[in-house]
């Protein structure tokens, strides 16, 4: 059990059968009336932001929230598979499930499931990806102008803007939280 006096940034807990994360939190004494705790919080399967004032003594069931390293293996469809690298289970899940930035992930790569008793609600992809450019505009020597940017398909069907000298079979490094070209990849 965790008290609203005790809340800190990044505790989670369960409230009204969602799991909140508290994301700013202020404890409040005013001259008259009972203090109290100002929180804004982030419901962790949903993502929905909120505000709210608790007393200092309510309490509240403590929520773990578990992130895991698991291989993406394949998609069947609507499944995708991830696997176990221990003990090589394999976890289906929905596409519903998958955020928008899973579009850079290619088989074999490294994500996190993030779960909350045993059912995952999210997939973490890596914060960097390394991916071979299928097709774009050739590229010309001397356009080496970075704030001119065309369109670029990637290995794994996304499309990205890239700088003009950026061509077809060249391995580029992604952000994959914005979707944007950082450089050519040392690979």
């Amino acid at each position: 059990m965790v008290t609203a006096g005790d809340f800190k940034n990044g505790i989670t807990f369960e409230m009204d059968g969602n799991v909140f994360q508290v994301i700013e939190f202020q404890h409040v004494k005013p001259g008259k009336g009972a203090a109290f705790v100002r929180t804004k919080m982030k419901n962790v399967i949903s993502g929905a932001v909120i505000e709210r004032s608790f007393s200092p003594t309510d309490k509240f069931e403590s929520a773990f929230i578990e992130r895991k390293d698991m291989q993406y293996s394949y998609n069947d469809g609507e499944l995708y598979y991830f696997m176990d690298m221990e003990t090589y289970d394999t976890t289906p899940l929905n596409a519903d499930v998958l955020p928008d930035s899973f579009k850079f992930v290619k088989e074999e790569m490294m994500c996190k499931l993030v779960s909350y008793k045993g059912k995952v609600f999210s997939v973490e992809p890596p914060t960097f990806v390394d991916l071979e450019v299928v097709k774009t505009d050739p590229g010309f020597a001397g356009n080496t102008a970075t704030n001119t940017l065309k369109p670029a398909t990637l290995e794994t069907g996304a499309e990205i803007k890239v700088p003009l000298f950026i061509s077809e079979g060249e391995v580029i490094k992604i952000d994959t939280r914005s979707g944007e070209y950082l450089s050519r990849s040392s690979k």
